[in-house]
C-alpha cells in the first residue's frame, strides 16, 4: 500500500527517510482527495516531518487532523500516538482513516483483552500508522512501558488546552501528559487546539516541555458566521428559537441547552411545533446517543437539542444554525460550540439568547467549587462572557482580541452590533443574505454557484450515503463529506477520471465507491 519514499530531492527529513514535497502532495491527493492544503497545514506538516515540536491553534473545521495524520502516514513502519480525550471521537477518528486506506486503531477500556492484545502485537510490528490512546490510559505506567516496545514517530496531543488550568475544559490526567518528555525525550510532540488564549497556549508549551516549537496561531476570525446575541425572557426566547430554526428549515441545525432537564423540553416545544429534533445529553446510554448523534450526521433529522457534552469531534460543515439557550461559561467554550457552524465556509447564523437569570445560575455553580483557584478563574471567565453579552462592541472584535489577535475593522457586518436589529417578523432572511453576499466576495466566489446544486440530486446522494453507512457500519460523514457530495451535484462527473479530481474523493474512496457514485449520478 505504502510505495517508498527514498527519493533524492528537494526533500525534508524524518529519521532514516528523505520525503520530497512531492511526496507530500501525493499523499495528500491520494488519501485525502485534495489539490492544495489550506493555510498553514502545510508547513506545520514540513516541522512535524523534520522533527521539530510544534504547537497549533486553529479553529474548528480548520483542518488540525490532516497536519498530524498526514506525517503519520508518510513514515512506513513507524506509528503516531494520538491523544484524545473522547472514546467516540477516536473510533470516528480511526473509522474516517480506515476509509481512506490508512491503517489505525484505538486502544480503549471497552474493548475486550482479547482485542486489545491482538492490537499491541500489530502495534510492536510497526502495523499501524496512527494508534489512538485515552490521556487516562498514557498516564499509566505500564502504558509508558509498553509503548517503548512500538517504533513511535512522534505524539500528538489533541484538545491540548485540557492540560491549562486556565483552559475551559482542563482536565488533570493531561497533566501527566509532561512525562512523554521525560520517557521520549527525541520524540517530537505536536499539541493541537481550537480555542487557547495566549495564557493558555504559553502553559501547553511548558506543560508538554515542548523545545523550541513551531508556533502556528491562525485567524480567529470566522468571516462567515453571522453572530447575534440577544437578550431574552422566557416568553420571548421559545418563539425567537422557532424563528431561526423555520429560517434554517431543511438545514442541519445545533441547539445547545443549559441543562438535561431542559433539553428534553425543547426538543418537545419543537416537535409541537412540527420541528422534528432529537436529544443529546450525558445521561442517555452510549448507544441512544450514538444513534441519535448518527440520525442527525445523516441529515434523518436536521435539529439536534444537546447539552454541552455534544459537539466535540464532530465533523458536519454544512451546519447552518447554531444556537446557545443559555449563557455559556466562557468566551472559549462559545467560540468552540458556535464554530461548528458553516465549517464549509457558508454563511451561517450563531444565536446567543440569553436570559438574565442564566447569570445568576453561573454564579451560583461558581460558588460551589471549593478550589480558590480554580473559582477564582471561573469568575474571571464568567465577568469576561457577561461582558461579551452585554458588550455594545462588535462580537468578531471581542472574539478575536480575547485570543490575543488584534483586528483593524471599525465594522464586520456580521453581528448584531454591525448590522441593523434583527426583524424577527421576516425571520432574520436579509441578514444571513447579506453575511453570505459578504463571505463570497472575501472569497472572491459567486453566490449563484452554491444555488446551482440540483436538490433532487443531492438528495439521491444523501439516500445513498447513508444506506453505504449502515452497510459500512460507519458514519455517514466518514463515506463523503457534505461538501464533497455538493462538487459531485455541481460537477457531475462522468467517469472515473473525472471522479478523481472531485475533493474529498482519494484512490481508496475511488476504488471503493466509484462505479455506484457514477451510477447514480447518470440516473440508474
Amino acid at each position: 500500500m505504502f510505495r517508498s519514499l527514498l527519493i533524492r530531492e528537494p526533500y525534508f527529513g524524518i529519521g532514516s527517510y528523505m520525503i520530497a514535497d512531492q511526496n507530500v502532495r501525493d499523499a495528500l491527493k491520494k488519501y485525502w482527495g485534495y489539490d492544495a492544503f489550506r493555510p498553514k497545514q502545510e508547513e506545520i506538516v514540513r516541522n512535524i516531518l523534520d522533527e521539530r515540536d510544534v504547537c497549533v491553534v486553529m479553529p474548528t473545521g480548520g483542518g488540525k487532523s490532516l497536519c498530524y495524520q498526514l506525517p503519520a502516514v508518510l513514515q512506513q513502519g513507524q506509528t503516531a500516538i494520538v491523544v484524545s480525550p473522547l472514546i467516540a471521537l477516536m473510533q470516528d477518528q480511526v473509522a474516517q482513516l480506515e476509509q481512506m486506506g490508512i491503517p489505525a486503531a484505538v486502544l480503549n477500556s471497552s474493548q475486550s483483552r482479547n482485542i486489545q492484545r491482538d492490537t499491541e502485537r500489530r502495534a510492536e510490528a510497526g502495523e499501524f500508522r496512527l494508534l489512538y490512546l485515552s490521556p487516562e490510559r498514557l498516564a499509566k505506567q505500564e502504558m509508558l512501558e509498553w509503548l517503548a516496545k512500538v517504533p513511535v514517530s512522534f505524539f500528538a496531543i489533541d484538545e491540548a488546552h485540557c492540560i491549562s488550568e486556565w483552559g475551559h475544559e482542563f482536565r488533570p490526567d493531561y497533566r501527566q501528559l509532561k512525562l512523554l518528555r521525560k520517557e521520549f525525550p527525541r520524540k517530537p510532540v505536536a499539541a493541537f487546539t481550537a480555542s487557547a488564549t495566549r495564557h493558555v497556549r504559553h502553559d501547553i508549551i511548558a506543560q508538554l516541555k515542548l523545545k523550541d516549537p513551531g508556533k502556528f496561531i491562525a485567524s480567529f476570525h470566522r468571516k462567515n458566521l453571522n453572530y447575534q446575541v440577544v437578550l431574552c425572557d422566557s416568553k420571548t426566547q421559545s418563539a425567537k428559537l422557532l424563528a431561526i430554526l423555520r429560517k434554517h428549515a431543511g438545514s442541519a441545525a445545533i441547539v445547545y441547552s443549559p441543562t438535561i432537564k431542559r433539553v428534553g423540553e425543547t426538543v418537545d416545544m419543537l416537535r409541537e411545533n412540527n420541528i422534528a429534533a432529537i436529544g443529546y445529553h450525558a445521561d442517555m446510554d452510549s448507544a441512544e446517543r450514538k444513534k441519535n448523534q448518527e440520525r442527525w450526521m445523516a441529515d434523518e433529522v436536521n435539529v439536534l437539542v444537546g447539552t454541552v457534552a455534544f459537539g466535540l469531534g464532530i465533523n458536519k460543515s454544512a451546519v447552518r444554525a447554531v444556537v446557545h439557550l443559555s449563557l455559556p461559561k466562557s468566551i472559549e467554550q462559545y467560540y468552540q460550540e458556535a464554530g461548528r457552524a458553516g465549517r464549509d465556509g457558508k454563511a451561517s447564523d450563531c444565536f446567543l439568547l440569553w436570559q438574565k437569570k442564566d447569570a445568576g445560575l453561573l454564579a451560583y455553580f461558581i460558588e460551589q467549587i471549593s478550589n480558590a483557584a480554580e473559582k477564582r478563574r471561573s469568575w474571571d471567565r464568567y465577568h469576561e462572557v457577561r461582558r461579551f453579552a452585554e458588550s455594545k462592541e462588535c462580537r468578531h472584535k471581542i472574539i478575536c482580541n480575547h485570543f490575543g489577535e488584534k483586528v483593524a475593522w471599525e465594522n464586520c457586518e456580521a453581528c448584531d452590533v454591525c448590522l441593523p436589529p434583527v426583524e424577527w417578523k421576516v425571520e432574520i432572511a436579509e441578514r444571513t443574505a447579506r453575511v453570505a453576499s459578504k463571505t463570497a466576495q472575501n472569497k472572491g466566489v459567486a453566490i449563484a454557484a452554491t444555488l446551482e446544486v440540483d436538490g433532487t440530486l443531492l438528495a439521491r446522494l444523501k439516500k445513498w450515503r447513508l444506506e453505504r453507512s449502515r452497510a459500512d457500519k460507519a458514519p455517514a460523514f466518514v463515506i463523503l463529506h457534505d461538501s464533497t457530495l455538493e462538487h459531485l451535484c455541481l460537477r457531475k462527473p462522468n467517469s472515473l477520471a473525472e471522479l478523481r479530481a472531485i475533493p474529498g474523493i482519494g484512490e481508496t474512496k475511488l476504488e471503493r465507491y466509484g462505479k455506484e457514485i457514477l451510477e447514480l449520478l447518470r440516473g440508474r
